[in-house]
């Protein structure tokens, strides 16, 4: 009798074509509702999977890999973040933890530059013009007045793939490229994209007209910009977050768009995410912060190139060969 294929559990709805890869490859087992597993899902699922398939949407915990069935040896990750799993724990209980890193840059940065520009440009407030029931009376020297990005400094929080990528298209645009990281690039890679280190954030936030968030949510990164440093920030400075909602303080970055005290803000992701603070989306009607759900990555060819390195993963595993995408606690 020839032994069982391993199930593998997806929580979520992936792009066609990655699903039918998925099946002609795999035992698999996908989510037909497209909704966010609960906890007692979640539970189910890894007692039964032998290699489970999460997104950002779903938190593993200590408490819930503690349920995990022995027979678990597995989490492949689709997504770059890992934030939502306990990575240690998961390595304690000698569960392999894998990501689908790299394929997401250029789609992630593209976004972040059109946030910049939707931000300083009012080009949501714009949008809603003409659909609006209220008739348009045509163009005015002094109406809907942005302000020009050429010229302007941009300040990269975290400088890694997308990052640098998101350095490329802003000095196309003619902006002054500076950067803060836990390490500095190499001096090659700094002259190709004329980049300036900054070894204090601190001193960073209070020269830039632009900041940019790109680095991941860790430990040391939550608030990383906190009510403190925000306070650094020029008061026509405006802020993009395309990265993850704990990096900022959000409650003091309110309070500030409230007062005055920043030019606008741009957010594809929030701190309680999917949760949206209600006083965001008093600033968004009043058009003093763009929103956006979480697009930053959201292109077709980014979903299926993700899918393709969970494959990947999955295929080393079974395979008895070490995933070319492993995440290890001391990595974190």
């Amino acid at each position: 009798m020839s032994k069982p294929q391993p199930l593998v559990i997806v929580t979520r709805r992936l792009p066609e074509p990655v699903e039918t890869r998925m099946r002609e490859l795999f035992s698999v087992q996908f989510n037909e509702s497209d909704q966010p597993f609960a906890r007692a899902e979640l539970v189910a699922a890894m007692r039964s999977a032998d290699v489970f398939v999460p997104t950002i949407t779903d938190r593993i915990d200590a408490s819930i890999l503690a349920e995990a069935g022995p027979q678990l040896r597995l989490i492949a990750n689709f997504g770059n973040g890992v934030d939502h799993i306990d990575v240690e724990a998961a390595s304690a209980r000698g569960i392999t933890v894998t990501n689908t890193p790299g394929v997401l840059t250029d789609d992630t940065a593209d976004m972040t530059m059109a946030l910049m520009l939707a931000v300083i440009r009012r080009l949501p407030e714009g949008a809603r013009i003409i659909p609006n029931e209220e008739p348009w009376t045509g163009w005015s020297p002094t109406w809907m007045l942005g302000r020009r990005i050429t010229g302007k400094r941009l300040g990269i929080v975290g400088m890694g793939r997308i990052g640098q990528a998101l350095a490329v298209r802003a000095r196309a645009f003619g902006l002054s490229i500076n950067y803060h990281n836990r390490r500095r690039l190499p001096v090659d890679t700094e002259n190709a994209l004329e980049a300036t280190y900054w070894s204090s954030l601190d001193r960073m936030l209070a020269r830039m007209d632009i900041i940019s968030i790109h680095c991941p949510h860790t430990p040391a990164t939550y608030h990383l910009l906190s009510a403190r440093r925000l306070k650094l920030m020029k008061r026509d400075a405006v802020i993009v977050n395309t990265a993850r909602g704990e990096i900022i303080d959000e409650t003091a970055l309110i309070a500030m768009l409230e007062a005055d005290e920043l030019s606008g803000a741009g957010l594809d992701v929030f701190q309680h995410h999917p949760a949206v603070n209600p006083r965001l989306l008093r600033l968004a009607k009043a058009n003093k912060v763009v929103l956006l759900p979480h697009m930053g990555s959201a292109t077709l060819e980014g979903r299926i190139d993700m899918g393709e390195k969970v494959m990947v993963n999955i295929r080393a595993f079974l395979d008895g060969h070490k995933p070319p995408n492993r995440i290890l606690p001391s990595m974190l």
